[in-house]
């Protein structure tokens, strides 16, 4: 009985955060409607290309970091690689590689150690854009990431809002590693969309 009550109150907690949650909104009209139209044009359209540059700061240090562990196995602490850990993510998207530069967006997602012999991410994230032209728009990013090589590409395998059906690559390179773990990430992504 006691499960049955806390999930008002979860419910509760739930709409009171998303509604005290900006949320970046698209130009582009997403009603169902509105997505039929879009797709009837579509034969006639011709694709884009868009290259962006940004840096993605993932903090797991101090008292706000913005990417947590969520779970691991029993034997993650015993693994030269962690492997089995399981983290979400919330992290800055900017312009620059200092911590004071402008945000564009966010990197939100679930990455987790994939390799039993090499340090490497599988890496569902989505890159939501909150100022800019492509602000209300995202890009669906799922691939691996091995974080130990200098350049690491992983695809880009779909979009909302202007980067509808978008397809394309993310290479992404470590700008810096300070020793308690927290990074800035340099990505180039180029997509096609329409």
């Amino acid at each position: 009985m006691g499960k049955l009550n806390s999930i008002p109150l979860f419910c509760s907690i739930a709409i009171a955060i998303l509604l005290s949650t900006p949320i970046a909104h698209c130009k582009i009209a997403q009603g169902p409607k509105a997505v039929e139209n879009w797709f009837q044009k579509l034969n006639h359209a011709k694709p884009k290309m868009t290259k962006l540059h940004f840096y993605f700061h993932d903090i797991v240090s101090g008292r706000n970091p913005t990417s947590i562990r969520v779970a691991q196995a029993n034997s993650t602490s015993h693994s030269p690689t962690s492997f089995g850990l399981l983290a979400m993510l919330d992290d800055r998207l900017t312009t620059g590689p200092a911590i004071n530069s402008t945000t564009i967006g966010r990197a939100q997602g679930i990455v987790g150690v994939d390799s039993l012999e090499e340090f490497s991410l599988l890496m569902s994230l989505i890159f939501v854009f909150t100022k800019g032209k492509f602000s209300g728009s995202t890009l669906s990013l799922l691939g691996r990431n091995t974080v130990l090589n200098e350049y690491r590409e992983m695809p880009i395998v779909g979009g909302s809002g202007v980067f509808r059906l978008a397809r394309g690559i993310a290479t992404a390179k470590t700008h810096t590693l300070s020793n308690n773990g927290d990074a800035v990430v340099e990505y180039h992504v180029v997509v096609m969309h329409y």
